[in-house]
């Protein structure tokens, strides 16, 4: 007799005489690595899996068979034979289509996804880590679902339902990432978060101002790195993963390595990333009607102590694009008892010069316009103090308090071809800011409610240095050079109430207090006729938003919301040159600007295999901020560098309003095959007397579709992104949509086939292939100054434990 068969016969002999207890391994099929928080259930008891992936099933009496379950994955019921058969280690298979998912960026807790009625974009760990992309602006493209934006590789500027840069916030564990100095046009911040370490990703789209308040127009980005972990039971928690990436176009070279360390009373986490990219090839495969577009024909060297054009003998390689980053993350959390948790996160992101690719490809008449364009390292330092409380009283069920501290240092570095003298200036971002948000239980009532300070304190210096002789002179600041300090105070009320198991509602309003206060000294070289700026801004803003449920299949959502957004620093008083000829200059009189959005969503599921979904909105922008014609002291145009510019600044247009939609499919065809597409359009205008006139950001149509395959021990996957045409007629000329990088026509329709896959040699090691862009296409995103990356070949090694 079978020694499997004669153990399953004891097994039952034990079932008679009362209980068994067994250890059950529960691990992903495609990657092998174990499923903590997987659900077992063997008749009325229910076991959960650790972070190890292990339960230890105690039955009595003990049932003919068991269910397994856990979130993303397909539900397996295996008999007692047959877990005997497979050595009590059960592989669930991923599944493409999520019946449903818990949310934190809807309103800063834990709730269900079905009762948002909100668009929310979700990117768990074994998504981002099967995408295994550069950065995280690479990331959210990859996604399908958030347009990015580039002026040189060491960037992306995320845009969400038409809006970018600082009218979108990003939230990185609870703590603003958005200061006073988030600039308007487009904004590379979001790489100074490693995608490596993350452990989770979710995009907020629509107005976020009831919870979040300024910057959250269009969504909010709410990102969630490494955890710490305590330890479960008498055992200790300890994993540790680690990988290598090489790339082919942009010649990256990227390690990683993260550690998680647990007991019963502390916990750890930490992870390092290291990655430098060469200068980035773009696709040899041209459309014939733009033939020389996007072509890199020179780059400048410095010879003999002069600059020189030099004809690039390659065009396709972007020269002068590459650049060094490196990202630490340390954190640390004590148990002070089962009702507090107490909590320390650091986290430092630092880069090398990064070149301003597009305007290093500027010519002035024959000449290139720049010899030298970069920003200096981008440092970003935070620590943040943190308290999760967990009692039942009838202030709060739960409560998460932060008070955090932010460094920011960037600088920016340009000297005109054949000048000796180059331009420095260097700002410096202190940001300090206490939240504290409560969430209480009231039966089929949720109340969640908070509190926001934050303190923003500026300084801008600035000179200019002859390079042949180190000699230094003052020149302008970007910013008031006697510091700015912006402040903030806030608090909010959300509410949700399941007025029946069908229908959710979901409310919610925020009021917020901000002042802004700037100091001009020197005043040589822009005579402006005011000393100080002061400003207080005032904001109430809510959201109303429904969700019904009529079956397990059907769901309908609509939801209203206000955003608005205070001007900040940048806004307000920077001297800057947006492009060549075109200078914008400090404008004491903004006003906020404000939004109303209005949405419509639906969705269905089919035979539990086919999930349809869309989403529409409108806008109603009202005082947008952007770019208008100016004067300075009576004059429309001045020399600025050297260059006679026209004067602009920053101006409320009045009334604009954006509308659009987003439609997608997921698809399981079989376990182990699965399909998906999406699509997002989006439309802006400004309202004027005549014919309303582009609004800039607006994105031209975008998606992406594929098809993936998992079997056991490997994971591939099959897509296409692809974009439409922008038209120039649809640009905003004076805005930030930058007709200067794309063609007389404005930027063509694209699209790329890619193919990518990981195989899982065994528990502990990993190989992963891509093949991006297959075609080699020679293509530009809307409003980029560098073109895109030709065909790529990533391959990557991943080893844990």
């Amino acid at each position: 007799m079978n020694i499997k068969v004669l153990f399953a016969l004891f097994i039952f002999l034990l079932n008679a005489s009362g209980a068994i207890a067994q250890q059950v391994l529960v691990r992903d099929k495609t990657t092998l690595k174990p499923i903590p928080k997987a659900e077992i259930v063997a008749g009325d008891a229910l076991f959960t899996t650790g972070i190890n992936g292990k339960a230890n099933i105690l039955s009595t009496p003990l049932p003919d068979s068991v269910v397994i379950r856990a979130m993303g994955y397909q539900d397996v019921k295996l008999s007692w034979l047959d877990l005997i058969k497979i050595n009590y280690t059960a592989e669930l298979q991923e599944r493409e289509m999520l019946m449903n998912d818990v949310v934190i960026s809807a309103s800063r807790f834990e709730e269900n996804q079905k009762d948002v009625p909100r668009q929310i974009l979700i990117l768990r760990s074994k998504d981002i880590g099967f995408m295994n992309q550069s950065t995280s602006a690479d990331l959210l493209q990859n996604s399908g679902i958030v347009f990015v934006q580039k002026s040189q590789l060491g960037g992306g500027s995320p845009v969400l339902r038409g809006f970018e840069a600082n009218k979108v916030l990003i939230v990185v564990d609870g703590v603003r990432m958005n200061n006073a100095i988030y600039r308007g046009g487009h904004l590379q911040n979001i790489i100074t978060l490693d995608n490596a370490s993350l452990e989770r990703a979710e995009i907020l789209f629509g107005p976020g101002s009831a919870v979040y308040g300024s910057d959250a127009l269009g969504g909010v980005m709410h990102l969630t790195t490494i955890q710490p972990q305590f330890a479960q039971g008498n055992q200790d928690v300890l994993t540790a993963n680690a990988f290598v990436r090489q790339a082919t176009a942009s010649g990256e070279r990227t390690a990683h390595i993260d550690l998680k360390y647990g007991e019963k009373k502390w916990a750890y986490a930490g992870s390092f990333t290291i990655s430098r990219f060469e200068d980035l090839m773009q696709g040899n495969k041209r459309n014939p009607f733009y033939g020389n577009w996007g072509k890199r024909l020179f780059y400048v060297e410095r010879i003999n102590g002069q600059d020189s054009a030099i004809n690039n003998p390659n065009v396709n390689l972007q020269k002068q694009s590459g650049y060094m980053q490196y990202d630490l993350i340390e954190k640390l959390s004590y148990k002070a008892s089962k009702k507090v948790i107490l909590g320390l996160n650091l986290q430092l992101s630092n880069s090398s010069n990064i070149d301003r690719y597009d305007r290093l490809t500027e010519t002035s008449g024959a000449a290139p316009r720049f010899a030298e364009w970069y920003y200096g390292p981008q440092k970003r330092l935070m620590g943040a103090f943190t308290i999760n409380l967990t009692n039942q009283n009838w202030f709060y069920d739960k409560a998460n308090i932060i008070l955090s501290s932010q460094q920011i240092e960037e600088s920016r570095h340009d000297r005109r071809f054949r000048s000796d003298t180059i331009n420095r200036r260097a700002e410096s971002v202190k940001i300090t800011a206490l939240n504290a948000d409560f969430e209480k239980d009231l039966g089929k009532h949720e109340i969640r409610y908070g509190t926001e300070l934050a303190y923003n304190d500026v300084q801008s210096k600035a000179q200019k240095e002859n390079i042949l002789n180190q000699v230094t002179l003052p020149v302008h600041t970007r910013y008031p050079d006697g510091g700015s300090v912006m402040q903030s105070i806030a608090a909010y009320l959300t509410h949700s109430w399941e007025i029946n198991p069908k229908l959710i509602l979901s409310d919610g309003i925020r009021f917020s207090h901000i002042t802004l206060v700037s100091k001009f000294i020197d005043k040589t070289f822009f005579p402006f006729p005011f000393n100080h700026l002061n400003q207080q801004y005032e904001a109430f803003n809510g959201n109303f938003g429904l969700a019904y449920m009529p079956g397990k299949d059907w769901r309908f959502t609509a939801n209203a919301a206000s955003g608005f957004r205070a001007p900040n620093i940048d806004d307000m008083t920077k001297v800057f040159d947006s492009r060549a000829g075109m200078l914008i200059v400090p404008n004491p009189q903004l006003n906020p600007e404000y939004t109303c959005n209005a949405e419509l969503g639906i969705s269905k599921i089919i035979k539990q295999q086919i999930k349809l979904e869309g989403q529409v909105f409108y806008t109603r922008y009202v005082d947008a901020l952007t770019t208008g014609k100016s004067t300075f002291n009576g004059a429309d145009s001045i020399s600025y560098l050297g260059q006679q510019s026209a004067v602009f600044t920053i101006v409320n247009k009045g009334e604009a309003y954006i509308y659009g939609g987003f439609a997608g499919i997921q698809a399981d065809i079989t376990p182990a095959c699965a399909i998906y597409s999406s699509l997002t359009y989006t439309y802006g205008r400004i309202k004027t007397d005549s014919t309303d006139y582009p609004l800039d950001h607006i994105p031209p149509m975008f998606g992406k579709t594929g098809i993936q395959l998992k079997i056991r021990k490997f994971k591939g996957e099959f897509y296409a992104m692809y974009n439409g045409w922008k038209s120039i007629s649809d640009y905003n000329i004076t805005g930030e949509d930058n007709p200067q990088y794309a063609t007389v026509d404005g930027t063509p329709a694209w699209y790329t086939l890619n193919i990518r896959c990981a195989f899982a040699i065994n528990k502990h090691i990993q190989v992963m292939g891509a093949l991006d862009n297959i075609l080699d296409t020679n293509y530009r995103v809307f409003a980029s100054g560098i073109s895109a990356p030709g065909r790529n070949l990533t391959l990557t090694l991943r080893a844990g434990f």
